[in-house]
């Protein structure tokens, strides 16, 4: 059955408040860690804006619990002819019972259209590298790319799903007038690629992986992933990087092997970004021992 949304603007302060609790049932454990009201309604009062979603059987004037928003706010990047508006987009938040039916497009869809009325081009926002579902979101559907990573953008994090692991992230580029980003968002689906695709036209895996006894993929030693590929060869155009399929679950059964995963990966995407690489496209194979994996391009055709 498919799920119907009402996503609104949100701009009073009970709706921020809504906002406030939604964040504290997503990431639990840290308190402080939530953006409080007074600041999301400043932001939306000074030319940010939120987006919410209710399930839309409830109405939009009835008082019913927030289960999705998308938040973010004007910012500046450096350009060659001096500093360029963007939107930051600083959250995206879906509660647990409402995740894998689509809301988290729909949010973004919605921020897409609304950046693109304020005549901005270009959105960007920072996720965890290692998370199979957010990169499937934001690389596969919204057609977002990536050529930075950041270390510890965060700091110590203390929330349920941060704990006891560096806050790298992707900050990924989102040009929202873009033949890509207007082909992911189109209702034309786009034709889904698989592994196969990919490696007949003789994309290769640079960090083969390999599964313990207990079912959890294991990344090689830093020196024993192949050397970094040197762009400009037709053969070495598109290269693939795995990533563990569930690393929430990974994390929780196996916190070392999820650091060591942290470790090597920084230490790939930094060499590959460095070397004129851009995450480009993600997949993911289902099965008793998921696989997932990103897929880096370099060349100005990948935009």
């Amino acid at each position: 059955m498919r799920e119907h949304w009402t996503i609104k603007i949100l701009d009073t302060i009970e709706q921020m408040e809504q906002v406030e609790h939604l964040q504290s049932i997503v990431w639990p454990g840290s308190e402080t860690d939530v953006v409080p009201a007074h600041l999301l309604i400043t932001a939306v009062h000074n030319g940010g804006f939120i987006v919410g979603a209710y399930p839309s059987a409830y109405g939009e004037d009835l008082p019913h619990p927030l289960v999705g928003f998308a938040f973010g706010f004007p910012g500046l990047y450096a350009t060659p002819d001096g500093p360029r508006l963007k939107h930051c987009s600083h959250i995206l938040a879906v509660h647990p019972e409402f995740r894998g039916k689509g809301l988290g497009f729909r949010l973004k869809r919605a921020q897409w259209q609304l950046v693109r009325k304020q005549g901005i081009d270009r959105i960007t926002w920072t996720y965890d590298p290692l998370l199979s579902r957010n990169a499937h979101l934001n690389i596969t559907r919204l057609g977002a790319v990536c050529n930075t990573y950041r270390r510890e953008v965060y700091g110590e994090m203390r929330d349920g799903l941060n704990v006891g692991l560096a806050s790298d992230r992707f900050e990924v580029d989102w040009w929202v007038n873009s033949q890509r980003v207007n082909q992911r968002l189109s209702s034309k689906a786009r034709p889904r690629l698989d592994l196969e695709h990919f490696l007949a036209a003789e994309a290769e895996i640079i960090n083969p992986s390999q599964v313990d006894e207990n079912g959890w993929v294991v990344p090689p030693a830093i020196n024993e992933i192949r050397d970094q590929p040197v762009p400009g060869s037709r053969k070495q155009n598109i290269i693939l990087v795995e990533i563990p399929a569930d690393f929430l679950s990974l994390k929780a059964a196996n916190i070392e092997l999820a650091r060591e995963w942290r470790t090597v990966t920084r230490s790939l995407f930094e060499g590959l970004f460095e070397s004129g690489y851009l995450a480009t496209d993600f997949v993911h194979l289902p099965g008793d021992i998921a696989r997932s994996y990103y897929v880096l391009s370099n060349g100005e055709g990948t935009l």
